[in-house]
């Protein structure tokens, strides 16, 4: 089992970052650069990163995960070339309602609940979302209930055939044709056996998702701590990478993470962030 560390706010670090800066991230890759600002309200993640990131530890780790319309991983420092340092710890989940898996959301990977009850995440390996576009049927249905239901309903008469297409579609791994079939089913769900499927989400949420894009089921199951706000193209330019075995790409893309300290009022001018009042 792998321990929890419970992180100290770097102090030290910190001490000379005036309050009127933030940090801007650059994570360099062979299709162009990301620029991402990470989240004072997720301390334990960003304090974490940039610790990492200063330190070096980030250059030359891959990106070894890479699946189109949902997202690119890496950041895996204990499988580094010629490594030092292994990352033996874990960090403990920060949920934050406003941050969610948006087109280039920074978000930390971790081990499965079965194992990882507590959401905790990886002390090193993160992804960045690219995801798709939504319709809003797809964001405010609740799939696992949706199945249980279609489940149920295949077997009433007159649903026969549709219950093997569904087992066809599924079997020949056509999963586009599988959602649409079971998002088409709702109504007969609803009306045929009286079954609420819907979920709640919020409007914020469903405006993103059905313009910009995102990866909606990841939201609440995994920590958010940053987002791109430059070089969203490079997102797409990485998850069209030809892969292999475990989604890994053919050719290893390696990165380089530098830590930059910027006026929070260049930050605003330039991307928009919004930062709170300081009290004085």
């Amino acid at each position: 089992m792998k321990k929890i560390i419970i992180l100290a706010l770097f102090t030290l670090m910190f001490a000379g970052c005036d309050r009127d800066t933030d940090f801007l991230i650059t994570i360099s890759t062979p299709y162009g650069d990301m620029k991402a600002i990470l989240y004072d309200e997720t301390p334990l993640h960003k304090e974490n990163f940039i610790k990492l990131a200063r330190e070096g530890q980030y250059d030359s780790t891959i990106f070894h995960r890479i699946i189109k319309e949902f997202m690119v991983q890496g950041g895996d420092i204990n499988q580094k070339p010629n490594n030092t340092q292994s990352i033996d710890y874990t960090v403990p989940a920060e949920f934050v309602p406003k941050y969610y898996h948006k087109k280039g959301a920074i978000a930390a990977a971790r081990q499965g609940d079965q194992i990882n009850p507590q959401k905790a995440s990886s002390g090193c390996q993160f992804y960045v979302v690219q995801g798709k576009i939504w319709d809003e049927t797809e964001l405010t249905t609740d799939m696992n209930k949706l199945n249980a239901e279609v489940g149920r309903l295949i077997r009433m008469p007159g649903y026969d055939s549709i219950g093997e297409a569904l087992i066809s579609a599924y079997r020949n791994k056509e999963f586009k044709k599988y959602e649409q079939m079971m998002y088409s089913l709702v109504p007969d769900v609803e009306k045929k056996l009286g079954s609420d499927v819907k979920r709640p989400i919020n409007k914020e949420r469903i405006a993103t998702y059905t313009t910009e894009g995102g990866s909606a089921w990841l939201d609440d199951q995994y920590t958010v701590f940053g987002q791109v706000v430059e070089g969203l193209e490079v997102i797409d330019k990485l998850a069209a990478v030809e892969t292999g075995q475990q989604d890994r790409p053919l050719e290893d893309i390696m990165m380089t993470v530098t830590v930059e300290e910027v006026l929070k009022k260049k930050l605003t001018d330039k991307y928009g962030i919004v930062y709170p009042e300081t009290t004085k």
